[in-house]
This record gives structure tokens, sequence and C-alpha cells, in this order.
């Protein structure tokens, strides 16, 4: 898969749940992809921070994205295993997801994520993950 920009928001677009957030690539490089997140009160804990699952997929649908960067054409990038460490409360208003791939395989690609918190203040980084991708044959 192509890293440029417009080819990057039309693979975000593939999935609705995504769209549905309001996730979106902000730039990209072959294996690495930097998504976006404005946070709207629907992202939100009771307690006003950013909800672990909102930092979690956006981190895990980013890592993804960066796989397929490098994956071989008819290949998909699938989440086979997800880590996240919740470092401290996301609070802010859009979370920055930075993603990398740490080693790309024909069949496994291992992946890494931070995401941050921005605005008002200082970038806070609130979550680390990493993520096991298998390349697996798209299907018709």
């Amino acid at each position: 898969m192509d890293h440029d920009l417009d080819t990057l928001r039309a693979f975000f677009a593939r999935s609705p749940f995504m769209v549905d957030l309001g996730a979106e690539p902000v730039a990209g490089a072959p294996g690495h992809v930097t998504a976006l997140l404005s946070l709207a009160h629907r992202h939100r804990q009771h307690t006003g921070q950013a909800h672990a699952g909102v930092m979690a997929t956006l981190a895990d649908h980013t890592m993804g994205t960066a796989a397929q960067t490098l994956a071989a054409d008819g290949v998909w990038a699938i989440t086979a295993e997800l880590k996240t460490s919740l470092l401290r409360p996301g609070v802010g208003e859009r979370l920055v997801c930075e993603a990398w791939v740490l080693k790309a395989g024909r069949t496994l690609s291992f992946t890494e994520a931070e995401v941050y918190a921005e605005g008002p203040g200082p970038r806070t980084l609130v979550m680390k993950a990493s993520a096991t991708m298998a390349m697996v044959a798209v299907r018709d």
C-alpha cells in the first residue's frame, strides 16, 4: 500500500468504526503513520478524560495501517495481539498517535505506538502500545 496521505485517508475511511470515531491520518511514510482524533464528549469517560478504549482503538488501527504500508499486494495486516499501557489520563483537546513498524515480516509484523494528549498545555504521552499484526491474504 502506498503511504501518501490520500491513500492513508482512504484506508481509514474503509473502517466504519474509525469513521465513527472521527480519527484520521495526518502523516505517513513507509512503516510509519501518524493519526489524529479530536476529542468530543462521546470519547470521554465520566471523569472527563479520554476513554481507554478510544485510545486503544486509535493505537491499534494506526499500528495496523503502518504495517499495511509495508504489506505485499493482496495482503491485509490484521491484529493478532494487542498490548496497551496507560501512563496517565488522556486529558486535552485531541489525541495524536504515532505508530511504526519494528519488524515487517511475510506472516507477522511487529509494531509499536505512542498516544499523546494535546491542548491546551503541553503535549503529554498518555499511552504506549504494541501489536503483532498477522499478514493474511485478502479474500474477495
